[in-house]
C-alpha cells in the first residue's frame, strides 16, 4: 500500500546503485523532479529504462549515474541531439554505457509483458528493420498456430519505476489524466513504484472515463511535488516550458557549462523549486 513520504525519503527508501529503473513519461508528466532527488542522492551503476529518453536522462547520464540505456527513440523533442548520451557513447565521458535500442512498439509490448509478469513480449515487427543487427536481444520465433515469424524481446520489469501524475487521494489512488504513454504498464511491471502528484485530494471527482486510476496497491510511495513534471507539462495544471527544452540544447555542448548549471540548478536546488518554475506556465 502507498506511503505518502518526502520526496528525499521515497527516492533513498526505493532506489539503489545497481537498480533496474523507468522514469517514465511521454510528452507530459515526465518525472523531472524524482530525477532531479536521485542525482542528488548520487546514485550509480542504474540501468536506464525509458521509451524516449529525453533531458531528464542526458542529466543523469552526464552525471555519470547509468552503466546502460533501455530505450527506444532519445532526443531533445522538439530541438534536436541529447548531447551528454551521445559523448557518454561516442567518448566515454564521463564513462562509458552500454545501450540497448528498441522500437516504440517492441518497448510498449516489452512493459505489458511485464505488467503480466511473463519473460518475452510477443509481437509482429521489425521486419525489415536493422536495430536486430546490432541488439541480440531481439530474437525471432515461429508462431506454433500459423507458422507466421515473430518478433520477441525480454519483457521489462524494473526494480522501481517513477512516474509524475496529477493527483492522489487520501488513500493512495493516483489519478492520471491526458495523454498515458507507457506508465501504467510501466507501474505494474516494477517491484517498486514511487509517484510524485500535484495535490493530494480527499477523492477523485467528475473523473474523465478514459481516465488512469492506478490503485493504492500498486504504488509503493506518493510525494507531493507541485510543478515535478517541469519543463515538460502536467494536463490541466501547466504548460510545456519550451524555452527550457531551446536552452539546454547550449547547455548540454559544453561539459563544464553542463556541470556548472547542473550545480546550481540541481545538487543546490530542492523539490520546492518545482513550484516557483512553473508559476508563469499555470493554466488559467
Amino acid at each position: 500500500m502507498a506511503k505518502f513520504l518526502s520526496l528525499s525519503e521515497a527516492v533513498a527508501e526505493n532506489l539503489k546503485d545497481g537498480d533496474t529503473v523507468a522514469f517514465e513519461g511521454f510528452t507530459h508528466l515526465i518525472p523531472h523532479a524524482a530525477a532531479h532527488e536521485a542525482i542528488r542522492q548520487g546514485r550509480k551503476d542504474l540501468t536506464l529504462i525509458r521509451m524516449t529518453p529525453d533531458i531528464v536522462y542526458d542529466q543523469m547520464i552526464g552525471r555519470g549515474m547509468a552503466k546502460k540505456v533501455i530505450f527506444s527513440y532519445a532526443g531533445n523533442p522538439g530541438v534536436g541531439l541529447l548531447r551528454r548520451l551521445r559523448d557518454a557513447v561516442e567518448n566515454g565521458f564521463p564513462q562509458r554505457i552500454e545501450i540497448e535500442e528498441h522500437s516504440h512498439a517492441a518497448m510498449a509490448n516489452a512493459y505489458e509483458a511485464g505488467a503480466a509478469g511473463l519473460p518475452c513480449a510477443v509481437f509482429c515487427g521489425y521486419r525489415g528493420a536493422g536495430l536486430k543487427t546490432v541488439n541480440p536481444n531481439i530474437r525471432s520465433i515461429t508462431c506454433p498456430f500459423t507458422g507466421e515469424e515473430l518478433a520477441a524481446v525480454p519483457s521489462i520489469r524494473p526494480d522501481v519505476t517513477f512516474i509524475h501524475a496529477q493527483k492522489a487521494n487520501k488513500r493512495g489512488d493516483v489519478l492520471v489524466e491526458g495523454i498515458i504513454g507507457i506508465q501504467k504498464e510501466a507501474v505494474l511491471a516494477a517491484k517498486r513504484a514511487v509517484v510524485t502528484v500535484e495535490e493530494v485530494v480527499e477523492d477523485f471527482a467528475d473523473v474523465h472515463p478514459n481516465a488512469c486510476i492506478l490503485p493504492s496497491w500498486t504504488v509503493t510511495a506518493i510525494s507531493v511535488v507541485p510543478g515535478g513534471a517541469h519543463p515538460s507539462y502536467a494536463h490541466g495544471y501547466y504548460a510545456r516550458d519550451n524555452a527550457s527544452y531551446l536552452e539546454w540544447d547550449d547547455i548540454s555542448a559544453d561539459r563544464d557549462r553542463f556541470h556548472a548549471w547542473m550545480e546550481e540548478n540541481v545538487m543546490k536546488s530542492s523539490p520546492d523549486d518545482f513550484t516557483g518554475r512553473v508559476a508563469g506556465l499555470r493554466n488559467e
